[in-house]
């Protein structure tokens, strides 16, 4: 969400690999590594349009508080842009396709069939969401041929969910009901991994203005959302504010559950005890 890098999701993708490394490094025969990670960036899909804008709306009117100001334009830009419109090649899909592509490239590195983690922040967490939900129950809004994808593409091997300082409550407002949350694990989970437990955590922070819970968004989403951690993201300069947003990928209480989570879905794909 908002002005975001590529290269965002490295630092925590190198967190989790060594925890799961440091768990299961006497388990490994050789020096692979137990898990794969792929990042899905989808900003760019917005971001030279909204740059434009903040340059003609704030840096050439001189607008005062200018970093708030593209924080917010960044952000509500997302949110709008995202919304799906009666065009063709609108972005709603052109989002999901840089999702689809990254599902793509991970199911080359790990296997077509490897059991799928996602792992989503803020508006991602709307988008991921959104995507596993039209492969699981509206596969006429998908725009991309399912045809000879794999079952880590369609969804099918997902296991594991983990959604941080999500918007998806606010979301809920669009619909007189808001009842269809996504299965986790995908109901086809058992065809490739019998007994496989999967699950949804989602974390938030109660000084996150824009992360809340998701039990409370509906009875099926009580029943979907495995739990609603609290945690305290960040350090001493933005744990206690509004700033405490950006602060979940590299907090420690979100990553050792994700990293809890990861191990045991690999020792038991592995049959081990």
């Amino acid at each position: 969400m908002g002005n975001q890098k590529e290269n965002y999701a490295e630092k925590m993708a190198a967190i989790l690999q060594q925890m799961i490394n440091d768990k299961a490094h006497f388990l490994l025969k050789d020096s692979c590594n137990p898990i794969v990670i792929e990042p899905v960036y989808w900003a760019k899909v917005f971001e030279d349009r909204e740059n434009d804008l903040y340059k003609r709306l704030v840096v050439d009117n001189n607008l005062r508080y200018k970093w708030l100001r593209r924080f917010i334009i960044h952000y509500l830009a997302d949110v709008i842009g995202y919304q799906p419109v009666e065009t063709t090649n609108h972005n709603y899909h052109l989002v999901h396709r840089k999702v689809a592509d990254s599902l793509e490239r991970l199911a080359k590195k790990a296997g077509p069939d490897a059991p799928l983690c996602v792992i989503s922040h803020s508006l991602g967490t709307v988008i991921a969401s959104n995507f596993f939900y039209d492969l699981q129950m509206n596969q006429k809004n998908v725009e991309f041929s399912l045809d000879d994808l794999s079952p880590l593409e369609k969804g099918d091997s997902l296991a594991l969910f983990y959604s941080m300082g999500t918007t998806i409550p606010l979301w809920s407002l669009r619909y007189d009901k808001f009842d269809r949350p996504i299965h986790i694990p995908s109901r086809k989970i058992e065809e490739y991994y019998p007994g496989l437990k999967g699950e949804w955590i989602n974390f938030y922070d109660r000084d996150d203005l824009l992360g809340y819970p998701l039990k409370g968004v509906s009875p099926e989403y009580e029943r979907a959302v495995t739990e609603d951690r609290k945690i305290n993201a960040g350090g001493i300069l933005v744990n206690w504010n509004p700033f405490s947003h950006s602060a979940y990928l590299t907090e420690k209480d979100v990553l050792k559950p994700i990293a809890d989570g990861l191990f045991r879905v690999w020792k038991h794909i592995n049959n081990i005890k």
